[in-house]
């Protein structure tokens, strides 16, 4: 029943269609266990800290962009780092059926995926203009975390079903251990070499460290033991889907935005450009460390809504309260730890979210597609405000419009909480109904 199915419905299932075409089929390995599931989930973490660290590692690239004499008069530098996180959050709901389509063709993706990734990075090394990056290490990387990211996401759905959550956040960490180091290299790349370099070396680490992973990215089903699940918008019909959907795009407008400007605000601050570096790497580990944490939270705790609403509260107050008044570095790596473990942590609550869906691909994309358009909005919108006439004192100033505007967000993303009285209502109507009958 669509809004009501539960993660164990999914598994058991798949396993009964399975079990009825046992003679046409050879056994699959079960879900949530074993070593195939277990290295199937540590190909994704690596994919996803080689493919997702090099976008977290972006406001090093920013950084420096601005100091460049050819780059650093053109305001939208940032949408550089935006472009290629939106393009995988905007094209998921059009990759969902596609995968679905060609579900033998899945690996090949994630290779093909892969491939773009590399070439886009050898071709941003050749740009001469703000443009020019924007295509490259903006869209054309974008595009081609989002040709690795959907077949992931339909493999990794087989192979956790009961530990989804908890999966999912191991996933997402490896973007967030990657990007413990990952500033750091390439902030002493792009200081000792310059970006041309940075960026060609970058695309042939890529392509070495991504070899031997790539094979163990494999389904767990057979395409003749997919269950054929129609499109299903029935949940179009439930609150419960607006007002999570609501609060997903407020979030996805400005999550990114720390990652994006902490190494110029610690600039700006009088810091040197390590601090930001230091800064990245401080977020990235709170947020590898949140993700895991929320997510083995939401396969144990039955009420999402809830974490939604903690995730959110924490992350606005840290903004208002913390990176607003920060003019040193404890203040600010303060505010990095915290913003990172809980805001990072959001998007682990998709699978749960989906649930709402017989087609749990099918929402999981549209949330995904919310997040997308929250975020492709952040470059053009917050280097907007950063033009904005200023006075010293809060956000020193410069980034005073920018945090405010971060914190009031998420502050409004926490409406998320919502959902819980509705989905008690909806049950208690639904029970109503069942007595009635």
């Amino acid at each position: 029943m669509s809004g009501e199915l539960g993660e164990k419905d999914e598994c058991q299932s798949s396993d009964r269609e399975g079990n009825e075409t046992g003679a046409h089929f050879p056994a699959v390995p079960p879900p949530d266990r074993g070593v195939k599931a277990w290295t199937f989930l540590t190909g994704c973490f690596v994919i996803e800290a080689i493919g997702w660290g090099f976008n977290i590692a972006f406001g090093v690239f920013q950084e420096h962009y601005s100091r460049l004499p050819q780059f650093r008069d053109d305001p939208n530098i940032p949408v550089i780092g935006t472009v290629a996180t939106s393009m995988v959050f905007l094209g998921t709901p059009f990759a969902a059926p596609l995968v679905r389509k060609f579900h033998n063709w899945r690996q090949a993706a994630v290779v093909a995926g892969s491939v773009l990734c590399i070439v886009s990075l050898v071709w941003a090394s050749f740009a001469n203009s703000v443009a020019e990056l924007i295509a490259s290490q903006g869209a054309l990387y974008g595009t081609g975390i989002l040709v690795v990211y959907a077949p992931l996401v339909s493999m990794l759905n087989e192979w956790f079903v009961e530990r989804r959550g908890f999966a999912y956040g191991i996933v997402f960490a490896g973007g967030g251990v990657s990007g413990v180091g990952l500033p750091f290299l390439m902030e002493w790349l792009l200081a000792a070499y310059g970006y041309r370099t940075a960026l060609r070396v970058a695309a042939v680490a890529q392509a070495v460290l991504l070899a031997p992973f790539l094979p163990l990215i494999k389904g767990r089903l057979p395409a003749g033991r997919q269950e054929k699940v129609p499109a299903d918008w029935r949940f179009l019909r439930n609150p419960q889907f607006w007002i999570l959907a609501l609060s997903n795009l407020l979030q996805g407008f400005v999550i990114y935005i720390p990652s994006i400007y902490l190494p110029s605000y610690a600039t700006l601050a009088g810091l040197s450009p390590r601090i930001g570096a230091l800064l990245l790497a401080a977020l990235n580990i709170a947020s590898t460390l949140g993700q895991v944490v929320f997510g083995h939270l939401s396969d144990r705790f039955n009420n999402v809504y809830i974490l939604v609403f903690i995730t959110t509260f924490v992350s606005a107050v840290a903004s208002f309260c913390i990176w607003g008044f920060a003019q040193s570095l404890a203040p600010l790596l303060v505010f990095a730890i915290i913003f990172g473990f809980f805001g990072g942590a959001y998007v682990v609550f998709w699978p749960k979210f989906a649930l709402l869906s017989e087609d749990h691909l099918l929402l999981y994309g549209l949330m995904a597609f919310g997040k997308g358009i929250g975020n492709i909005a952040t470059g053009p919108v917050t280097a907007r405000m950063l033009t904005l006439p200023t006075s010293p004192g809060y956000g020193l100033g410069t980034y005073k419009t920018v945090i405010v505007y971060t914190g009031t967000l998420l502050l409004a993303s926490t409406l998320g909480i919502a959902g819980w009285p509705v989905r008690r209502a909806r049950r208690e109507c639904m029970d109503g109904n069942g007595h009635q009958g």
